[in-house]
C-alpha cells in the first residue's frame, strides 16, 4: 500500500523533518510540527516497536509518511544520511551516544548539512549523572519538585498521566527549541544541536511557583495552596451521582457569584480567611455531594462563577463549547484532538491519518529526490533503548 502524498498546508509548510521512529514525546512532537505542515518522514525500524496499539490507531502517526531503514545494516547509516542532508530538522530520542553509534550522530549529519536543526529528546538530558539511565516519565517530574505538588496532603502525590514530563515538559518544549533553532539556521546558514530534556522543561513549568515559592505566598507542601487545591474555592467536589465539579472561583466577584449559586452567601467572609477555609469545604461539599453533576452544570451555566463539570474522555468532544469551536475531530472513524494553536492565514488540518509503517517510501523517495530502497528484511533485533 502506498499513502498518497501529504499536500502542503499550515504554517510549517516547506519545512522538512525526519524523525527517528521511537515511543512518546518525541512522536508526539513529530506529529505537532506535521499538524502545522512540515513534511515529517518518520524512520521506523524493521519489526519496530510502537504504543502496543495497531499504527492505524496511533494518532501520533498522523500527517506523516514512514519509510523503513535499518541503522543496523550496513546502508543504513548512509540512507539516513541522505534523509538528513535533505532535511531543516532531525529529531531522535536514544539514550545519550547511541546515534552517534549508530553513525547518524550530530557530527555525521552536520558533515553533510550543516543547516540542520538536531533536536534530541531524552528524559535527563544528554549530560549529568543519571543521562545514561532508563527511566519514564514519572521519575522524570519526581527530581523536579512538580510531581510532589500535586494531589491530597495525606494521601502519596498523584499521576498525572505522562502529560505533564512527556509532553508538556517534553514534547513541547523540543518543539519550541527546534523551531527557535531553525529560525536561527536560516538567519545565517548554520544549524545546531537542542537538547530537550524533560526534567529541564518540566523544571521550567514550575517558575512562577518557584516565584512564589521565594516570595513566601506558596508552602512547599501539597494541597496548603491556591492553586493545588489547598483552597475549597480552588478544586473538585463530588456530586451525588459520583461524578465531580471543578471550582476556580478564585477573584471576589467570581467568588461572590459561586456562593451566590451555591446558596452560601454567609460565607463570604471565607473568601480570605483560611482559618475558615475548612468549614468552607465542609459546607460547599455537602451542597455539591446534594445534587448530581449535570444538575449543578445547569445551576452554574452561563455564569461567571468558573465552575465547570469533569468530563471523561469520552464525553468532551460532545461539550457544546467544544464542539462549536471544532477542538476535537474525527478522521479516518477515530474521534481525536484537532490541530493547535490555530492561524488565521495559515490553517493547520489533520491531513491523512496515522503512517503505516514503510507505507510512504515510494512517495518519500520521489519527493525527496531520493532512490528507491529495496524492500528491508525484517529483524527481531530489538530498538536502541531510549
Amino acid at each position: 500500500m502506498t499513502e498518497a502524498k501529504t499536500p502542503a498546508g499550515g504554517p510549517l509548510a516547506g519545512v522538512r523533518v525526519v524523525e527517528l521512529a521511537g515511543i512518546g514525546p518525541g512522536p508526539f512532537a513529530a506529529m505537532l510540527l506535521a499538524d502545522l505542515g512540515a513534511d515529517v518522514v518518520r524512520v521506523d525500524r524493521p519489526g519496530g516497536p510502537g504504543l502496543g496499539i495497531a499504527p492505524a490507531r496511533d494518532i501520533t502517526l498522523r500527517n506523516k509518511r514512514s519509510v523503513i531503514v535499518d541503522l543496523k545494516a550496513p546502508d543504513g547509516p548512509a540512507r539516513l544520511l541522505d534523509l538528513a542532508e535533505r532535511a531543516d530538522i532531525l529529531i531522535e530520542g536514544y539514550r545519550p551516544g547511541v546515534a552517534e553509534r549508530l553513525g547518524v550522530g550530530p557530527g555525521d549529519c552536520h558533515a553533510r548539512n550543516p543547516r540542520l536543526v538536531y533536536g534530541r529528546m531524552t528524559g535527563w538530558g544528554q549530560e549529568g549523572p543519571l543521562a545514561d539511565r532508563a527511566g519514564h516519565d514519572i521519575a522524570y517530574i519526581a527530581l523536579t519538585g512538580t510531581l510532589g505538588m500535586i494531589g491530597d496532603p495525606d494521601r502519596p502525590p498523584a499521576v498525572p498521566a505522562n502529560l505533564l514530563g512527556d509532553y508538556a515538559g517534553g514534547s513541547l518544549y523540543l518543539v519550541v527549541g527546534v523551531l527557535a533553532a531553525l529560525h536561527h539556521a536560516r538567519a545565517t546558514g548554520t544549524g545546531q544541536v537542542v537538547d530537550a530534556a524533560i526534567v529541564d522543561g518540566t523544571a521550567h513549568l514550575s517558575a512562577m511557583i518557584h516565584g512564589m515559592l521565594a516570595a513566601g505566598a506558596w508552602q512547599d507542601r501539597r494541597g496548603a495552596n491556591l492553586l493545588d487545591g489547598g483552597c475549597p474555592y480552588y478544586g473538585t467536589y463530588a456530586t451525588a451521582d459520583g461524578r465531580h465539579m471543578a471550582v476556580g472561583a478564585l477573584e471576589p466577584r467570581f467568588y461572590t457569584e459561586f456562593l451566590r449559586l451555591l446558596g452560601l452567601e454567609d460565607q463570604a467572609g471565607a473568601h480570605t480567611d483560611v482559618t475558615r477555609w475548612p468549614e468552607l469545604r465542609e459546607r460547599v461539599a455537602a451542597r455539591f455531594k446534594a445534587r448530581t453533576r449535570d444538575a449543578w452544570t445547569a445551576v452554574f451555566e452561563g455564569t461567571d462563577a468558573c465552575v465547570a463539570p469533569v468530563l471523561s474522555l469520552g464525553e468532551a468532544p460532545h461539550h457544546p463549547h467544544l464542539a462549536a469551536r471544532g477542538t476535537f475531530t474525527d478522521h479516518g472513524g477515530i474521534t481525536q484532538p484537532a490541530p493547535a494553536p490555530r492561524f488565521s492565514a495559515t490553517p493547520a488540518a489533520i491531513r491523512t491519518g496515522p503512517a503505516r509503517p514503510g507505507a510512504g517510501a515510494d512517495d518519500v523517495a520521489r519527493d525527496w529526490d531520493l532512490p528507491r530502497p529495496a524492500a528491508p528484511s525484517n529483524s527481531s533485533e530489538p530498538p536502541p533503548p531510549q
